[in-house]
């Protein structure tokens, strides 16, 4: 297996070597999504937390076919190896991860990295050292393609594929679970609770995680963010570092303001190969110290936040929804 080296974060010395629903969305908002009641100056976090920030590492370089994957380097003819683009997804695992590592170190804070079970194999010793360092391994898929157009079954191995290739390299069993580009079938609660998955991502639809009921026991979703995704700005062209930097304080002060009268998450998204850059994790580090001058802000792993929801099911909303294939959202 090669071995890279990590640097350690900051105040620590030397190398690291590494080893049935209703039939319009207004009407499913209106009668079946139950927001508990939250009175102005109640706690919703741990130890009194205002605002809780999270944080998700896409772990894909390396999981990317060797032939049309989407870069910043335009469709190549032929169907032959795309050798610029693979590059830059393998800047993910060589330099993105381990700079994104001990920006984490640094400011203290852990992160939930969701991993594509090929990405993985073929950077062992990158995924062992994100659960080694606390972060949490969270699944991404067989390959970083899609399945939601998969029969149940076959849509079922592709999600397990991962949990077991997680498990197999890092030791942690995934109990996260994000979808390529978030799009699942319509079958994906069910199934992800059968495999034994606590949550999903895959839902951009509230700034808190909610909870919807499958088969009798509550499943939840910690939503992902599109405004403040990397992923927007893919991969180089029109990014701005000074509009981003002030869009996450932004966010972050408007969130910071509601928490004081009802639950309220910051979710950050970034991938290896892009706010894995030097100019960007600097960026990311400005806000980081910016966010943690604040009192009572939780920087947590989304299973972290999960249970949380779980168990303080009083404060979280429980959203009762149906059939997907009728309200167009997860559902059951």
């Amino acid at each position: 297996m090669t071995r890279r080296q990590f640097s350690v974060g900051a105040g620590a010395a030397g190398a690291l070597a590494l080893m049935n629903g209703n039939s319009s969305l207004a009407a499913t908002t209106k009668e079946n999504e139950d927001m508990q009641s939250q009175p102005k100056g109640k706690s919703f976090w741990p130890n009194g937390a205002r605002l809780a920030v999270s944080i998700s590492l896409m772990f894909e370089g390396g999981g990317q076919p060797i032939s049309g994957a989407q870069s910043a380097f335009g469709p190549i003819l032929d169907g032959l190896p795309d050798l610029p683009a693979n590059a830059f997804f393998a800047y993910g695992h060589y330099e993105g991860i381990p700079r994104a590592l001990n920006l984490f170190d640094k400011h203290n804070i852990k992160a939930s990295c969701f991993m594509v079970g090929k990405a993985i194999e073929n950077a062992p010793d990158v995924a062992q050292e994100v659960v080694r360092r606390g972060h949490e391994a969270a699944a991404h898929g067989r390959t970083w393609s899609s399945s939601y157009n998969l029969s149940r079954e076959e849509e079922k191995r592709f999600i397990a594929d991962s949990q077991e290739a997680i498990h197999r390299i890092t030791g942690q069993t995934a109990v996260g679970w994000n979808a390529f580009y978030m799009r699942n079938s319509v079958n994906i609660l069910e199934t992800l609770q059968e495999l034994g998955f606590l949550y999903t991502i895959d839902e951009p639809s509230h700034d808190e995680p909610f909870i919807i009921p499958v088969k009798g026991k509550d499943f939840v979703t910690v939503p992902y963010t599109l405004s403040m995704n990397d992923i927007s700005s893919f991969p180089l062209e029109g990014y701005n570092p000074l509009a981003y930097e002030q869009a996450l304080k932004d966010e972050f002060d408007q969130l910071y303001e509601e928490g004081a009268g009802r639950r309220r998450l910051m979710l950050i998204g970034m991938h290896d190969r892009i706010n894995g850059h030097p100019n960007r994790i600097r960026v990311l580090d400005r806000f980081l110290t910016y966010a943690k001058g604040h009192d009572d802000v939780w920087f947590a792993r989304k299973d972290e936040i999960a249970k949380w929801a779980l168990e303080h099911r009083e404060d979280t909303p429980i959203v009762h929804r149906g059939s997907a294939s009728i309200s167009g959202l997860q559902g059951n």
